[in-house]
């Protein structure tokens, strides 16, 4: 901890190592980074949105009805999510841009936590609060057990490869 100007205690800010920031150079090299960074998530964030809005416009939703769609893609963004990052973490090195851009960026403009509340409040303003409900557990149900599975397959499938 360290203290500021008045004396109140703060926390020191998380720091990279290996740069020196009293170094103009580093600096500017970090910012440079992170612009990067951010630019493979929208990059990937548009990618991911635009398959979101196919998959709506394949499978469309009644303003009264249960959004499905909307809760079949959270679950199969949930899934290869799992799949993802057990790749990228455990099976091989990944380049530094893959996970904010894959991860992120893409399954995070594919999954659409945003429109599974707004189904939420749509439904529960066309008075259909049960089927909200149902939707508002089973969304969350369906994303923890495709993250798990996505998971624990990929980490079964590579179980069996290093046996054989």
């Amino acid at each position: 901890m360290r203290s500021d100007e008045t004396g109140l205690s703060i926390a020191a800010e998380p720091t990279d190592p290996d740069v020196e920031l009293s170094d103009p150079a580093q600096r500017q090299e970090l910012r440079r980074s992170h612009y990067g960074v951010l630019m493979v998530i929208a990059l990937g964030g548009a990618l991911g949105a635009v398959a979101r809005f196919a998959a709506s416009q394949v499978w469309p939703t009644a303003a009264n009805s249960f959004p499905f769609t909307t809760l079949a893609v959270n679950a199969v963004g949930c899934l290869v999510i799992g799949v993802f990052l057990v790749a990228v973490t455990e099976i091989f090195s990944a380049h530094p841009l893959l996970r904010p851009f894959f991860g992120t960026g893409v399954l995070g403009g594919f999954t659409t936590f945003s429109t599974y509340c707004v189904d939420i409040e749509r439904l529960v303003t066309n008075e259909r609060a049960g089927i909200a409900l149902i939707y508002l557990a089973a969304t969350a149900l369906a994303a923890v057990a495709a993250v798990t599975l996505g998971a624990f397959s990929t980490r079964r499938i590579l179980a069996k490869r290093s046996e054989s």
